[in-house]
């Protein structure tokens, strides 16, 4: 018997026209209006002269913007490092149920609730040797700390601040992961013996590779786009150690008013975010299927 042609109700398609209208104000119309201003010499709001991609090759020459770039990936790259281990950790250490579990969770997820100016503004007050309380302990220490004179501090500092507010992001994350674990994994793991590192290894981090992922690209994008808290902590400064790409692009397009070179260093930025993530998306499902791959060719052996 031939089987029933299921009818299609095309009317369906009305249900996700509202978000496609927020789509098309919120992002398609705002970035047609940038690629028109990328390929523009905005002279005056009655004159404008087409310029090509003269505007792409002008910054891709700036070396403020390599210097930018530097600053960006050295910081980017820093934060993955400290911040996903440190998440592992503190998540392996928290209480797995009952009201001791709930408590942890509120406490962990506090700094995610500060505002991200306010932030910048903590740590301004902690970082000060006169009354703040990290910047006088080392100054106790005899460490000539000061984040306002010295890039290199500065640079810590802007990091250690951001390892404060974001890391508990992806202990939560990586505490969802490990709840989502089946008891009869861990039962298993007992019986035959193994130890602690073992579970870790062969248990809960292959389980966590879904949310590892997500906090990999959450905290890689927003690292990468990061501008308020270094601006309210450090302006950029001392010198350029601080400044990344969304300062740079502020300079350009609020402080120097380059409105042609903004938006084309805009694009650009854009495209630098999709490339990295789209690299480090590939690279950890490559590395999952390869783990998994090891996995089962042991078991099979």
């Amino acid at each position: 018997m031939n089987a029933p042609i299921k009818p299609v109700n095309q009317k369906a398609w009305f249900l996700i026209l509202p978000m496609l209208v927020c789509v098309l104000f919120s992002a398609v119309v705002p970035l047609m209006t940038v690629v028109n201003y990328s390929v523009q010499d905005i002279i005056s709001p009655e004159r404008r002269v087409f310029v090509g991609t003269e505007w792409f090759a002008s910054v891709m020459r700036d070396e403020d913007l390599h210097a930018a770039l530097w600053n960006q990936l050295q910081f980017s790259c820093a934060v993955l490092l400290v911040e996903l281990p440190l998440g592992i950790a503190l998540a392996l250490s928290m209480p797995a149920d009952g009201w001791k579990a709930s408590a942890t969770l509120v406490i962990v997820a506090l700094s995610l609730l500060i505002p991200w100016n306010v932030v910048g503004t903590i740590w301004q007050i902690f970082g000060r040797a006169d009354i703040g309380l990290m910047g006088a302990a080392l100054q106790g220490l005899g460490i000539a700390y000061s984040y306002t004179g010295n890039a290199t501090h500065a640079w810590l500092t802007v990091l250690l601040m951001d390892v404060w507010h974001w890391t508990p992001l992806v202990a939560l994350l990586a505490y969802a992961g490990l709840r989502s674990i089946p008891d009869a994994y861990y039962q298993a793991a007992r019986i035959d013996g193994a130890s602690k590192l073992a579970v870790f290894r062969y248990i809960q981090l292959p389980k966590m590779r879904g949310v590892l992922m997500i906090a990999v690209l959450l905290r890689f994008m927003d690292s990468f786009m990061i501008y308020t808290e270094p601006f309210v902590l450090t302006g950029g400064g001392p010198g350029n150690a601080t400044t990344f790409l969304s300062q740079y692009l502020t300079q350009k397009a609020v402080g120097q008013f380059d409105l042609g070179p903004a938006a084309a260093f805009s694009l650009i930025y854009f495209l630098i975010i999709l490339l990295f993530c789209f690299v480090l998306y590939n690279w950890m499902q490559r590395l999952g299927q390869t783990a998994q791959t090891t996995k089962e060719g042991a078991g099979h052996a």
